[in-house]
């Protein structure tokens, strides 16, 4: 492809899952890519933690120094509805992937298979278009009471992904305040820049643009929009939402260029697929005055050092008995 035309059709879906359903979510989540890819999208990215919910406004019964049986069966119902991998989930959305020739990237509350088999982590999975599960990236930080529900990640799950139009990859919500993170990124050549969150205020704009100009790179950030009537009937805690607005989440999906220029929203108070098409001559001419990795990093100044080792809590060393 040639450099000085390369362009690719991206699409983000700002939507509501079916809360605590995974299965109802997946089937959701097939048919939105079909429709952006029918629109042309190659790249397609859903929010943070949209299979099976971001459950805004629950406490699952905690306080400091006490939890309740009450928020103890909540926590089990959204842990019944976590995504496991590998998985049918797994398999839907690559199929999906696969049928529509299209790079999918969506935010998922993962279930720990490979340890206790008890902890979630709010994760971000890539598939490309022959359905293959390319990788994941688990959340380093968690953010409030997040921490009562998810795990923190590690830095073994800090991937780029090479494609045919750019290096895609990213960071989840509040991740993206952390400027270390950001430039562990940067440092990896990311050129489209994935930016699923739960953050609907206006100051999240601020941080979306900032990355581009920071980043000189294409930033989607993309949100869910719900409302009350999205929860569950029988869930236990719904009251907790008593005093909340009817809309608990507006969205605020974006899409922007290497210069700040915002190319797609941000999108407000309702479902809906937001569509650009990136023209990636941009980058380089962005990072001519401004390569924050490259030419102004000053290296010889500062320097990052990431540990992308993998930290498991338990490990075995079996040593073979010497003979005499």
């Amino acid at each position: 492809m040639n450099e000085k035309t390369r362009k690719v059709n991206v699409a983000v879906v700002q939507a509501s899952p079916i809360l605590f359903d995974r299965e109802a979510t997946v089937e959701k989540t097939c048919r939105l890519t079909r429709e952006a890819a029918d629109k042309g999208a190659k790249l397609i990215l859903f929010p943070e933690a949209f299979i099976p919910a971001y459950p805004r406004g629950l406490t699952f019964g905690a306080v400091v120094g006490g939890r309740t049986a009450s928020g103890r069966r909540t926590f089990q119902r959204y842990f019944e509805g976590a995504v496991e991998i590998p998985g049918e989930t797994i398999e839907r959305i690559g199929e999906a992937a696969r049928e529509t020739e299209t790079f999918v990237a969506i935010g998922v509350i993962e279930r720990d298979t490979e340890f206790s088999r008890g902890t979630l982590y709010c994760t971000l999975l890539y598939f490309d278009p022959e359905g293959r599960l390319l990788g994941k990236h688990r959340k380093l930080m968690p953010t409030a009471s997040e921490r009562l529900i998810w795990g923190a990640g590690d830095g073994s799950t800090l991937p780029t992904f090479a494609t045919e139009f750019g290096r895609i990859g990213g960071l989840i919500c509040w991740e993206n305040y952390m400027p270390l993170a950001r430039m562990a990124m940067y440092g990896k050549g990311v050129e489209i820049y994935l930016a699923p969150t739960a953050d609907c205020r206006d100051t999240w704009q601020s941080t979306l643009e900032h990355i581009a100009c920071e980043g000189r790179c294409f930033v989607l950030g993309c949100n869910q929009f719900v409302t009350k009537s999205d929860y569950p009937s029988d869930l236990e805690g719904l009251e907790e939402l008593d005093d909340f607005e009817d809309i608990i989440c507006r969205g605020g999906s974006t899409i922007i260029s290497p210069l700040g220029e915002v190319l797609a929203g941000p999108l407000y108070n309702e479902e809906g697929i937001l569509y650009a098409e990136l023209d990636m001559g941009e980058i380089a001419r962005g990072k001519y005055d401004f390569d924050v990795a490259g030419h102004y990093a000053r290296p010889d100044v500062f320097q990052l050092l990431v540990n992308e080792q993998p930290t498991p809590p338990v490990v075995s060393r079996s040593t073979e008995k010497r003979g005499d």
